[in-house]
């Protein structure tokens, strides 16, 4: 992912996460981009000291903008129903969650670690809220199957005319069964890494850098590996869509304007992608 530095909330290659200005100041704000990097530096040292709700919340406020950000990501292609405002209510927690749990000392930039925290405080908001219908599930598992099936007998990844055949379908009710799965496909690339590990994400489990232990760097690897493999067998669309998106942090109707397609195909693409990782990682696992 693209991050800024430890001491911009809004730092990265493309700007702001959602305040419109680089570099953490916003608009009206008469310092430079120098001053809010010492700023925040001298707040981290002064909250690490004292651990003082006042500086923790002087934290939350500057790091606000991720929240909004990660909100954002995550709400794309959920039902109308879901407001956006909840998602930031329930990443708020999140953040403060980060703040209050971050190690300095770690070696990892302040924003990479809290966009997991708040993402994941989120996703797990979503799911205590089971708003994704049990025929759709039902319909996920459908599909999550017949993928596993066509993959075992053809020895690779299956188009979606021989998945529609194999669900007794149309090609467009295909499509519109993936409109409809995209509800249950918002999980975050370090999940699928985790699939078949428990529930906690790489975020959650970093090693000490001064404890390192080489058995769990070795599962890492493989991790990595297996994930790497599953995503070189995906078609090219796929492949592009799951890269920009996770990797080059582009949203799905940027997604859309780089492939010539529309925002609700990218949703299609992307359910189609994370199925059939999800349905590799599994067999991976397996084996």
């Amino acid at each position: 992912m693209r991050n800024g530095s430890h001491g911009s909330a809004a730092g990265g290659s493309r700007g702001s996460y959602g305040a419109g200005q680089p570099d953490g100041v916003l608009p009206g704000d008469q310092r430079t981009a120098d001053d809010v990097e010492a700023g925040i530096v001298a707040l981290w040292r002064s909250y690490g000291a004292s651990r003082a709700q006042e500086l923790r919340d002087r934290l939350v406020l500057h790091y606000a903008p991720l929240v909004k950000y990660v909100a954002g990501r995550v709400g794309t292609g959920l039902p109308a129903h879901v407001d956006v405002g909840d998602l930031i209510q329930s990443g708020i927690f999140g953040l403060v969650d980060a703040i209050e749990k971050f190690e300095p000392e770690r070696g990892l930039k302040f924003e990479t670690y809290a966009m997991q925290r708040i993402r994941g405080a989120i996703l797990d908001d979503l799911r205590s809220q089971d708003w994704v219908p049990r025929s759709v599930r039902s319909r996920a598992r459908d599909v999550e199957r017949a993928l596993e099936r066509l993959g075992g007998r053809l020895q690779r990844t299956p188009t979606d005319s021989e998945l529609a055949t194999e669900l007794s379908i149309t090609i467009s009710e295909l499509r519109e069964l993936y409109a409809q799965l995209q509800l249950t496909s918002v999980v975050a690339l370090d999940e699928l890494i985790a699939a078949g590990r428990g529930t906690a994400s790489l975020a959650e489990t970093l090693p000490d850098d001064y404890a390192e232990d080489p058995v769990a760097n070795l599962v890492d690897q493989d991790s990595r590996r297996q994930l790497a493999d599953a995503i070189a067998q995906l078609a090219e669309r796929d492949r592009i869509v799951v890269t920009l998106y996770y990797f080059e942090n582009l949203t799905l109707a940027e997604i859309g304007r780089v492939l010539g397609v529309t925002e609700s195909r990218v949703c299609q693409l992307h359910t189609r992608a994370v199925l059939r990782l999800r349905t590799k990682l599994a067999e991976q696992s397996e084996s």
